[in-house]
């Protein structure tokens, strides 16, 4: 948000309706989060898909970050989208509008899927973050994290040097509240790559994740970290107590 001067719900907003979610086949095996076509001036990898037309080109992605990233420099280029960057912010209301108003998209009620998506999940909250907050009492975060989606839930990734009580400070939480969303101890010390959920997850995974085959490295805890399913409820399902230790191979119900 702060690089690109969009406002943070806008982004999340446009994720979780392009990609259903992060369930869409492109999201799922391309990490193509926006629908974004190749384009004429696209040198990275690419992946076929059938959308208005059979078997087009999209763009494909190593990971989550880059396409959130590619589509934040995608608005940016776009000239028909410039008028945007005049509105504050924080004004969610105006970006949808306007995106719908420059043809970003064909649906009739693209602003108003928007506005209720970013309203229902609180996503306006973080264009209040990163140093954009009209408050002179809140901290300026100087280099704010990516935020993700996933089962519907908020995450980010944590880099070195965090904690909960830094990353509570940037997303205006309680920090004990973000160790029990993640089903983890007070004293537990984060680590870069961990995935840190900013709402409580869900009691189970979104379809068409119905069955986990456990890898090498899981743990139950990682799992429903995965899938942003609650640890409790990842054991219930499946019949198992505390003592229980995933082995690759094991079958996993996630719903």
């Amino acid at each position: 948000m702060k690089e690109h001067k969009i406002p943070a719900s806008i982004t999340l907003a446009q994720g979780l309706l392009e990609s259903g979610a992060g369930m869409s086949t492109l999201a799922r095996k391309s990490n193509n989060h926006f629908g974004i076509k190749c384009g004429s001036n696209w040198n990275g990898r690419t992946v076929r898909h059938d959308d208005d037309a059979r078997n087009e080109c999209f763009r494909a992605y190593r990971n989550p970050r880059d396409s959130y990233e590619d589509h934040s420099a995608f608005l940016k280029r776009g000239a028909r989208y410039a008028f945007l960057f005049k509105l504050k912010i924080t004004d969610y209301k105006g970006w949808a509008r306007g995106l719908k108003k420059a043809g970003y998209a064909t649906d009739p009620s693209y602003a108003n899927r928007l506005i209720t998506i970013i309203e229902d999940y609180d996503l306006y909250k973080y264009d209040r973050k990163g140093g954009w907050s009209s408050s002179k009492s809140e901290p300026t975060v100087l280099n704010p994290h990516q935020v993700y989606i996933a089962n519907g839930i908020a995450y980010i990734v944590a880099r070195d040097g965090d904690t909960f009580k830094s990353l509570a400070k940037e997303f205006d939480i309680r920090w004990k509240k973000l160790v029990k969303y993640n089903d983890l101890q007070r004293d537990y010390t984060l680590m870069s790559g961990d995935i840190i959920y900013l709402k409580e997850k869900k009691k189970r995974a979104s379809k068409p994740y119905t069955v986990y085959i456990v890898k090498d490295g899981d743990s139950m805890h990682t799992i429903s970290q995965k899938f942003a399913i609650r640890l409790k409820n990842l054991y219930k399902m499946n019949r198992k107590d505390g003592d229980y230790i995933p082995e690759v191979g094991d079958r996993l119900r996630l719903r």
